[in-house]
């Protein structure tokens, strides 16, 4: 079985989120077909078997290159089971009205593409401020300080839960199989 594994990325962490989806579903038995949407090249295989999509949330949206790809190719993944994965910071936040902001933002995504995922699994993101510009470091840093998250920009906070994550791979991978 081939699984396609559709990315976008604005600073990293989605892709190497997707990167681990590819490694947990071939360290499965399965075959992974890694693809990052913004390159805007068509993948050359036949059509996957089964698709897991990630991508980020930057002001409040996913970025345009994905959401122009699952508008083209929505009828086809929902042919096949299909799973997304939606990353972002504020789904770690303590504040819960932010929690529950983060549990909706597919939501807009399903609304405007038409696509429904069979399952979603919400992924935290990281802090990259060693890649940060000045401006973005230091809004970044004000944002965190609010939050309790670590301040240090001499170095990059990850915050992705890789345990849930693997859990749910292989939930998604006992699902189609059965």
């Amino acid at each position: 079985m081939t699984i396609l594994v559709a990315y976008t990325s604005i600073e990293g962490q989605t892709r190497k989120i997707a990167e681990h989806v590819a490694a947990e579903i071939e360290k499965g038995g399965e075959r992974a077909a890694l693809f990052n949407v913004a390159s805007m090249a068509e993948y050359a295989l036949e059509r996957p078997d089964a698709a897991i999509l990630c991508a980020p949330i930057h002001a409040g949206r996913y970025p345009a290159p994905f959401v122009d790809f699952v508008e083209r190719e929505k009828d086809w993944l929902s042919s096949v089971p299909n799973a997304f994965v939606s990353v972002s910071l504020f789904i770690r936040s303590d504040d819960p009205a932010e929690r529950e902001e983060a549990l909706h933002f597919p939501d807009a995504l399903m609304a405007q593409s038409g696509w429904m995922p069979g399952e979603v699994h919400h992924a935290a993101g990281a802090l990259r401020f060693t890649e940060y510009d000045f401006f973005k470091r230091w809004m970044m840093k004000r944002m965190a300080e609010r939050e309790g998250a670590p301040t240090d920009v001499g170095h990059d906070h990850e915050f992705t839960d890789w345990a849930a994550l693997d859990v749910f791979i292989g939930e998604f991978i006992k699902a189609i199989k059965s």
